[in-house]
């Protein structure tokens, strides 16, 4: 049940003794709300380093006289809510480390005959007491000197002898759970000389008549009293004044959650007899008055308030101050009248003319207040005022002017309803909250304003800088803002504080980049990281926006895409470049061509033979081959069928299939070849047709006739058939002489019968 720390955790295991072999190096033993129900020697003996030991809520109720002895670094020990039935002094002897000492809620009735603390010189805190601790007695503070924070339950103590708490030099805070007024009065006078805060609870005040001073060692250290849960009267509260007026030290009197049974029929006379009170601050929180709308409005107290400096009534119900008792405040400074019934027709009496003169701070919020140009007009009043707090009151409107206070630099507007921000803010504000109103823009000339509150409204941009040159601190929590860029950010040139957690932030590559790259960002950013989280793009929603890297696709997809089709172009641009350079095309046409004759007879049946010959040539040599070898060729006897695609081709079939069908229908393909039939395109093509249905078979059905004398390699180099052909086979080749054109013309005949 250890951790790294040496912290042990041994609560709620259902334990009835101490777990064996506790050892020495273990700081922290956490052994409450267990069924242990005694403490023996052994049982620690191992545990020298031990720092904190938690035996709360058990059924302790023995413990051996040496269990804690070899504890000596012990600086924690609590032992309340168990059944010790009373407390030895052996058992803290060698507690020399002890700071914290709880003890409350056990069973003992009081604390022995002696200090069962006198050796614990460096006790800081100590909790005593329980229902059933009825006695104090003198000497059982002995040893003492010095208590940070001293707690005792005697909700039912009933016999404190005189001058027992007195033995202990200073206390700063003292919690005192006690029902018996009539020893209050008692401890009161044995700690005016040492405690500093004195806090009583549930305790009904007495009428007392006897000096609350008599006795008392001076001189006074008390500067706070605080009642909780009271119960006071009109009589008491009055003789209580009275009293507590001797109490010179005392600055201070706070009463929270009290009842107060009476109208406020206060013996005025007696209270102003008995001189000048030297409290300055009162604070009243949720005191409870039975039928408070009858209660008096104080006549006669004016001449004790004229000192007072703070005063704060709040949950109290308050709905009016007097205007001549407000006027007789006259050295306040701070009022709180938070969460009371304050409305606008009772304001203009509780803040008439001349009162609150030195007034300097004013929380009215929580209260029934509607119209804050009334508001406003009200607090105008008040010359000194530069501190307002008018939140939560239920505005709903907000007029283009206002009157305020000149001097007004604080002014929390926050959760009042007011769709918009106006020019009835002053100019002379240097701190603003307006958080809480569904506001969807801010932009008020605010030029001394250093702090702006503008959390929970609706909010999709930073409000711009120029209007707020001086501003130091902003809030713009919980707002619609998606993003904010380098620009916004740096246009605050004096920010020092930027809260802009708990937005939906879109984690765009611009605004990633801003932060990641942004110097002394996370200093500036309040709650970063952790409440800083993306929502979008969904890939990384509920992500810390610190942590988030984009890809570069993501971040620049238009570019990237830009560059692709770039790239796919060049490409494309590139295969045509290569394609002409090496005939794809060509080779493309050709594929497709002979894909498509390969689907046909590999010969046509003798019925379809219709030529001689299929005559390719160039049209440029066109002028040879109808003059001059048609003529020849087509009056011979017998005559030979030449095919000529000029006029032996079907009108509006492709011509590619006329090339096709003619060489198929032909016996022969007679080739006119020259420089020009090279460079001719359809020439090409039926050059490659033959090349594919002819040469592939392996027959001699191509005739070729030179008709100029021709290189072989300025032939094509894809046309490696026909290349070989030429010099491998003879070729009939057209003569200049005469004689020799007539033998030309019967090979060629011959050649054409074969």
């Amino acid at each position: 049940s250890c951790d790294a720390s040496q912290l042990c955790n041994c609560s709620f295991m259902g334990l009835v003794f101490i777990p064996p072999g506790v050892m020495a190096k273990i700081t922290v033993l956490n052994l409450t709300h267990n069924r242990i129900k005694r403490i023996q020697s052994q049982d620690l003996q191992q545990a020298v380093n031990l720092r904190a030991l938690l035996l709360q809520s058990n059924e302790i109720s023995s413990i051996d006289e040496d269990s804690f002895w070899s504890l000596e670094k012990l600086e924690l020990l609590d032992l309340s809510n168990n059944s010790l039935a009373h407390l030895s002094p052996v058992w803290f002897g060698q507690l020399f480390s002890l700071q914290h000492l709880h003890l409350q809620g056990n069973s003992y009735r009081d604390l022995g005959q002696s200090s069962p603390f006198s050796s614990l010189k460096n006790l800081s805190s100590l909790h005593l007491g329980n229902p059933q601790f009825s006695v104090i007695r003198q000497g059982n503070f002995e040893g003492i000197e010095l208590l940070h924070k001293l707690w005792i339950d005697g909700s039912n103590l009933s016999q404190y002898e005189q001058g027992s708490l007195k033995s202990i030099k200073q206390i700063n805070h003292m919690i005192l759970n006690l029902r018996n007024s009539n020893i209050f009065s008692e401890i009161v006078r044995d700690l005016l000389h040492s405690v500093t805060w004195l806090e009583v609870t549930e305790i009904k005040l007495p009428v007392e008549r006897k000096s609350l001073v008599q006795n008392s060692t001076r001189p006074f250290t008390i500067q706070k009293l605080t009642f909780k849960e009271a119960f006071f009267t009109d009589q008491t509260i009055s003789r209580t004044i009275v009293s507590l007026k001797e109490i010179t030290s005392l600055k201070e009197l706070e009463a929270i959650n009290c009842v107060l049974e009476g109208k406020g029929i206060w013996n005025t006379k007696e209270i102003a007899r008995s001189g000048q009170s030297f409290v300055e601050t009162v604070t009243v929180v949720k005191i409870m008055i039975q039928n408070f709308h009858l209660f008096f409005d104080l006549e006669g107290m004016e001449s004790q308030i004229n000192k007072l400096k703070r005063l704060t009534i709040a949950s109290s119900n308050v709905f009016m101050v007097p205007c001549k008792l407000a006027r007789h405040f006259s050295s306040l400074l701070y009022l709180d009248f938070h969460d009371n019934l304050l409305v606008n027709k009772r304001l203009d009496e509780t803040i008439c003319e001349h009162s609150w003169p030195s007034l300097q701070t004013l929380n009215l919020s929580q209260n029934s207040l509607k119209s804050l140009e009334q508001t406003a007009k009200y607090i105008s009043r008040l010359p000194k005022l530069n501190n307002l707090d008018i939140s939560q009151n239920n505005f709903g409107e907000i007029p283009d002017a206002c009157d305020w206070p000149k001097f007004l630099k604080y002014l929390n507007l926050s959760s009042t309803q007011i769709p918009k921000v106006t020019t009835c803010i002053p100019r002379t504000l240097e701190v603003l909250d307006v958080s809480g109103n569904n506001l969807k823009e801010f932009g008020l000339q605010l030029p001394l304003l250093k702090e702006l509150y503008l959390t929970r409204n609706q909010l999709k941009t930073l409000p711009g800088a120029a209007p707020i040159p001086n501003l130091v601190s902003l809030s713009v929590r919980r707002n619609k803002l998606n993003s904010f860029s380098k620009e916004e950010f740096e246009s605050f040139r004096r920010m020092k504080l930027l809260d802009a957690s708990d937005n939906n932030f879109i984690c765009s590559c611009e605004f990633l980049s801003f932060i990641h790259h942004e110097a002394g960002i996370s200093q500036v950013l309040a709650g970063w990281p952790d409440k800083y989280v993306c929502d979008s793009p969904l890939a990384v929603r509920g992500a810390q926006v610190g942590a988030v890297h984009l890809s570069l696709m993501e971040c620049h997809r238009s570019l990237v895409v830009s560059l692709i089709c770039v790239l796919v172009f060049l490409v494309i641009l590139l295969l045509v470049a290569v394609g002409y350079k090496y005939h794809m095309v060509w080779y493309l046409r050709m594929t497709w061509a002979w894909l498509q004759a390969k689907r046909k007879p590999k010969r046509a049946p003798p019925k379809d033979i219709c030529y001689d010959a299929f005559v390719s040539y160039s049209e440029n040599d066109s002028d040879w081959v109808e003059n001059t070898m048609v003529r020849e060729l087509e009056q011979a006897c017998p005559p030979f069928r030449l095919c000529l695609h000029k006029r032996d081709f079907v009108p509006g079939k492709w011509i590619v299939d006329n090339i096709i069908d003619s060489i198929e229908k032909s016996r022969k393909t007679l080739f006119v070849l020259s420089e020009h039939f090279v460079q001719s395109e359809w020439c090409k093509y039926e050059l490659d047709f033959s090349h594919f249905r002819l040469f592939d078979e392996n027959n001699d059905a191509a005739i070729l006739v030179l008709l100029e004398p021709i290189q072989s390699k300025a032939i094509p180099k894809r046309f490696c058939k026909l290349r070989k052909i030429m010099n491998t086979k003879t070729y009939l080749e057209w003569p200049a002489g005469e004689q020799q054109q007539q033998v030309f013309w019967e090979n060629l005949k011959g050649a054409l019968k074969s």
